[in-house]
């Protein structure tokens, strides 16, 4: 009995639900409209960020407000397929994606560029929230952790590769 209860407490969606925002940024040496160009074409996504492991549907272009792309990706150790739908795009400042998984919302990507000297400062965040309690446990435990070192080191690798001289299609 004791155990059905716990289990039923672990799994039940929580009466509010916390977020966790993970922010990373870096300057990067191009100027804003290249990098936002960049960065909001999917078919580039697998190149920079270790989480994507794929993307189907609208790639070959910077997404326009109300399209919609498939990733399949693999955060924190745990492999998935998140439709994302571009909810905001302010070329060059600002880039906004919600991700759906299964029909339910799975998070949300934010792109800020603001330019500094010939460059710009990207800001990428992404935020989440916690459905049950398990989940909540699982974040604080380890989760979080874990996809703020794979966020970290996507906008590493973004850097490295923008300032490196990618060639931008």
């Amino acid at each position: 009995m004791a155990t059905g209860v716990i289990a039923a407490l672990l799994f039940a969606p929580l009466p509010w639900q916390p977020m966790t925002r993970i922010h990373s940024e870096a300057t990067i040496q191009r100027p804003p409209a290249e990098v936002f160009e960049y960065v909001s074409t999917p078919a580039n996504w697998p190149a920079w960020h270790p989480s994507s492991l794929a993307v189907r549907g609208a790639t070959d272009h910077s997404l326009q407000a109300g399209e919609q792309v498939t990733e399949d990706f693999r955060v924190a150790g745990r492999e998935g397929t998140v439709v994302w739908t571009v909810a905001e795009r302010r070329a060059p400042t600002s880039w906004r994606i919600d991700g759906d998984i299964d029909g339910r919302k799975a998070g949300t990507v934010t792109y800020t560029l603001t330019p500094v000297g010939a460059g710009t400062r990207f800001e990428r965040e992404f935020t989440y929230q916690a459905p049950t309690l398990l989940f909540s446990l699982l974040n604080w435990a380890a989760l979080r952790k874990q996809v703020e070192a794979e966020s970290t080191e996507a906008v590493r690798r973004l850097k490295a590769r923008l300032d490196g001289g990618a060639r931008l299609e």
